[in-house]
């Protein structure tokens, strides 16, 4: 049982999990995605402005990151956010050099908070389109 259990913590995490769209909450307790623009650089580098809603609590509960991620829930690309926005809402950051495979068409935006992590609504980007 104990070598069972040393395994699969040695391999699970080599595998990344199946992003699920339909589960995530509404609440502005969780950070939200409120809107996304996606510009291309080059063939795989990609430039995100995300806007970001959350109810931003000071220091004790804030924003403090958002992710790109295709849809199996590989991680493309993270900004942190190294503050609260308690006034400033909802608050738009960018980044740019995300690497994106030219097979990847689709990829999601989330947000997290440090207190919930992610759980709110994420947006999804048809790459082919922009």
């Amino acid at each position: 049982m104990k070598l069972v259990l040393l395994l699969s913590m040695l391999i699970s995490p080599v595998f990344a999990l199946a992003f699920d769209i339909n589960e995530y909450s509404d609440s502005l307790d969780f950070a939200q995605v409120a809107g996304v623009t996606a510009t291309q650089q080059s063939s795989d580098r990609w430039c995100f402005s995300v806007s970001v809603r959350h109810n931003d609590e000071s220091w004790s509960h804030y924003a403090d990151g958002w992710e790109v991620i295709d849809l199996e829930g590989n991680q493309l690309g993270y900004r942190k956010l190294a503050h609260p926005h308690d006034n400033e809402q909802p608050f738009t950051r960018s980044q740019c050099n995300i690497n994106i495979p030219s097979s990847t068409s689709k990829v999601a935006v989330r947000a997290k908070c440090n207190k919930h992590g992610f759980g709110g609504k994420a947006k999804i980007l048809d790459l082919n389109t922009i």
